[in-house]
């Protein structure tokens, strides 16, 4: 099987869409670090007691970099309306996140410090419980902190097809 049949085969997967952020630790003792965001497909509930969630993360990428080190973060489930948000963080090979947080609306989340999507379906503060290598990417476990429901009536933004879609 080759590369291109295995992501054609789960591309068929209809998939929510999230932005996952850290704060970077400030290079000094005072002042605060770099925002992080990355989009991500693969985030999924992995327990309810305790409650536990998974985001794969590409090995060597800069949140697996950051999350290696900074055990807090936070999750937004994206709405259907901040298609915008997902594609910009989804970029690749970009040098700096703070361009990328300018004019996305954000709060900073209480325990983690990480940015939270203003407007999202849901957000969650996390800590990571558990690091488990699976081939080129990093499967980080974390345990909820905290979850809101900014905008528990929107509609969730999927990934069908290689494409960000509208459910229904």
């Amino acid at each position: 099987m080759s590369n291109d049949e295995f992501r054609a085969a789960l591309s068929r997967l209809a998939a929510g869409v999230v932005l996952v952020t850290a704060e970077e630790p400030p290079l000094e003792d005072h002042g605060r670090g770099e925002d992080v965001g990355m989009t991500a497909t693969a985030f999924m509930s992995v327990s309810l007691d305790p409650p536990l969630v998974m985001v794969s993360l590409r090995n060597d990428s800069r949140m697996d970099d950051l999350l290696a080190e900074q055990p807090l973060w936070a999750v937004s489930v994206l709405t259907e309306g901040q298609r915008q948000v997902a594609a910009r963080f989804a970029m690749k090979n970009r040098i700096s996140d703070r361009l990328l947080f300018e004019d996305v609306p954000c709060t900073r989340g209480e325990i983690s410090g990480a940015p939270l999507v203003g407007g999202a379906l849901a957000t969650l503060e996390c800590r990571t419980e558990q690091r488990v290598p699976a081939g080129d990417h990093m499967l980080v476990i974390g345990r909820v902190l905290s979850a809101s429901l900014p905008d528990a009536d929107g509609e969730p933004l999927t990934y069908f097809k290689g494409r960000y879609r509208r459910l229904g």
